[in-house]
């Protein structure tokens, strides 16, 4: 089942405006979220379907969100790493 570019779209959104939520931040704005969810999907389909539970594009809408906000929490998390910035 693979997903069109206006899905793709609400992916990043919904999963960076999660990630913001989850990691206490005040978010990036509307395009940077979308950035960071849509990295998070390429992050989190990596890594879910190298776990053996399939890729971000091989489930539906729901699935597709909860495995792209994981990655793109794992990147914000990993970012604040590097850069030391624990409150952005």
């Amino acid at each position: 089942m693979g997903h069109g570019i206006i899905a793709w779209i609400i992916i990043g959104v919904v999963a960076g405006w999660l990630t913001g939520k989850i990691m206490k931040g005040s978010g990036f704005g509307f395009f940077v979220d979308m950035i960071v969810g849509l990295c998070g999907a390429l992050i989190g389909g990596f890594l879910f379907s190298h776990l053996g539970a399939g890729g971000v594009n091989e489930h539906g809408l729901i699935i597709s969100i909860v495995i792209a906000t994981i990655g793109a929490v794992i990147l914000t998390w990993l970012f604040r790493l590097v850069t030391g910035n624990r409150t952005t």
